[in-house]
């Protein structure tokens, strides 16, 4: 398999949440008052690693027995995660397709992409919650690349969790972790670490996306 700085995708696929936007302490906070208010212990980086990437379908009958409100979820103002537009512009540049992969259910999706200025730069979305199985399966990562009308294996996927890393390559799509909820150690040590893991986009650009500035 040839480096991550040589590999030209022909689609690129990315989460959403703690991906395109790091939203993440703002699930944390909704996750913090439900955990307090369900008298529940406090949430351990463990649990999250086993959590996050998740469907709510799978995640809330366990801690809260109901689902967050997107009011919840969304307290803060989001914004979309550093160098995700500049990347978004490189890559319409060079006519590759790009879709959103998400564990989010679809009121959360439209509502996150809407308030990040994201939801008319990105046509195929594919969610969990619409196919047979979800993260770390690579179900949604599958159907967003049949949706792309491009082969897995010429994919690029960014994703922030272990499961949603795993199930990236499950896809057999090349993958960059973006480090805004787990750190590059933490992701390496897994059973499927990722090509490559940074901080953010512009990172990315700087390293192994250096081809799209050229």
């Amino acid at each position: 398999m040839s480096p991550l700085s040589e590999f030209r995708p022909h689609g690129v696929v990315f989460d959403l949440d703690g991906t395109l936007t790091d939203n993440m302490a703002c699930h944390a906070e909704a996750f913090a008052l439900f955990l307090r208010r369900h008298q529940l212990p406090e949430m351990t980086m463990a649990m999250r690693e086993r959590l996050d990437g998740k469907r709510n379908s799978e995640i809330f009958p366990i801690l809260f027995e109901r689902e967050l409100t997107l009011d919840e979820l969304s307290r803060d103002r989001l914004r979309p995660l550093a160098g995700a537009v500049l990347l978004l512009d490189r890559l319409a540049a060079r006519g590759i397709g790009v879709a959103v992969a998400t564990s989010a259910p679809e009121k959360n999706v439209a509502h996150t992409l809407s308030a990040i200025g994201l939801a008319e730069r990105i046509g195929v979305i594919t969610r969990s919650d619409a196919v047979p199985r979800g993260k770390p399966f690579p179900d949604v990562f599958l159907r967003a690349a049949h949706e792309l009308g491009v082969a897995p294996e010429a994919c690029l996927a960014f994703e922030d969790a272990p499961v949603g890393v795993a199930a990236a390559l499950a896809a057999g799509m090349r993958c960059v972790a973006i480090t805004s909820t787990f750190s590059a150690e933490m992701l390496a040590a897994t059973d499927s670490p990722p090509d490559a893991a940074y901080r953010d986009f512009e990172a990315y650009l700087d390293g192994e996306g250096s081809w799209l500035v050229s």
